[in-house]
């Protein structure tokens, strides 16, 4: 679930990482963590987690 809200504001609302991390007050450390640990990167190139 995290995965998908996660790339779905990506792609609709923010520019990158930092920009969705600060709009939401989001750690992106917790949040690339977490989808790390279930096998996904953040990916800069296409801004979303692949």
């Amino acid at each position: 679930m995290l995965l998908s809200y996660i790339n779905t504001q990506l792609r609709d609302n923010y520019a990158d990482m930092d920009e969705l991390c600060t709009a939401l007050g989001a750690d992106r450390q917790h949040i690339t963590d977490s989808l790390a640990d279930i096998g996904y990167t953040y990916s800069a190139e296409y801004n979303s987690f692949i």
